[in-house]
């Protein structure tokens, strides 16, 4: 198992579904956690289970889209725990689910605001307070929408795609620093977004029977092992849960 004993992560989106699993999975592993998402309720909840196992862990509410709150987020975190080793940059929104030239302007616009500029604010607020730390890690949780178009999800496909080459981006630009990116793909997972996508009957993501949607506990274990350093050497580059022998190198189960 990873050991982040004496580590920080702090999970953006981490109130439910892929982050609050790995919230778990990271206190787990030793790691001090920091729970972040605009509800509150959701938030504490998930820190507050954390502490009730013995772990440390904070909560913290915030609207990624500001850029202000994303800076009071990172100040707490580093407050708290004494910097940031780990950032899952996990928030992310499916909506607006519709044809392109259907689609109202301004939840279009809303959407790009939390998949893109969402998670640069993220990035623009933590890296230069993690790159004092021996060996910062960033993981931007990406989607195969980053790369694969699908009827009905213009501005999610394009939010993705943008934060892809962040990724890319934040990588070239501090290479050699000692900071590690990764991109990740989760695959298809049965959170609270398929539900949404189920109920659209978009596209044929929206008829994959639930039985077949991967468990939330398997992109947070990965997530864990990413962060470990023993996929190091995949880094600047998007990882994809479903690339062959990867999940058996995460310890997971390989699937059919």
């Amino acid at each position: 198992m990873t050991d982040l004993t004496g580590k920080t992560v702090l999970i953006v989106g981490g109130s439910r579904g892929i982050g609050a699993a790995a919230a778990r999975r990271f206190a787990e592993a030793g790691a001090a956690v920091a729970v972040a998402a605009r509800s509150a309720e959701a938030c504490e909840s998930v820190a507050d289970a954390i502490g009730s196992a013995g772990g440390r862990s904070l909560a913290v509410t915030c609207d990624i889209t500001k850029y202000r709150e994303v800076e009071a987020l990172i100040a707490r975190a580093v407050d708290a725990f004494g910097g940031i080793d780990i950032l899952v940059n996990n928030a992310g929104a499916i909506e607006p689910i519709g044809l392109l030239t259907k689609a109202d302007p301004e939840d279009w616009a809303r959407s790009i605001a939390i998949n893109l500029t969402g998670a640069f604010n993220v990035l623009r607020a933590a890296v230069p307070a993690m790159m004092e730390r021996p060996r910062p890690v960033v993981i931007n949780v990406s989607s195969g929408a980053a790369s694969t178009p699908r009827e009905g999800w213009s501005a999610y496909c394009a939010g993705k795609a943008g934060l892809a080459m962040l990724t890319r981006s934040l990588a070239l630009e501090t290479e050699g620093s000692g900071l590690v990116v990764f991109g990740f793909r989760p695959g298809i997972v049965d959170t609270d977004m398929q539900v949404a996508i189920r109920a659209s009957g978009m596209n044929p993501v929206s008829r994959i029977p639930r039985r077949d949607l991967l468990p939330v506990d398997d992109p947070a274990r990965f997530l864990v092992w990413l962060a470990g350093g023993e996929a190091d050497d995949l880094a600047g580059q998007e990882v994809d849960i479903r690339a062959p022998g990867l999940r058996e190198r995460a310890g997971l189960d390989p699937r059919p």
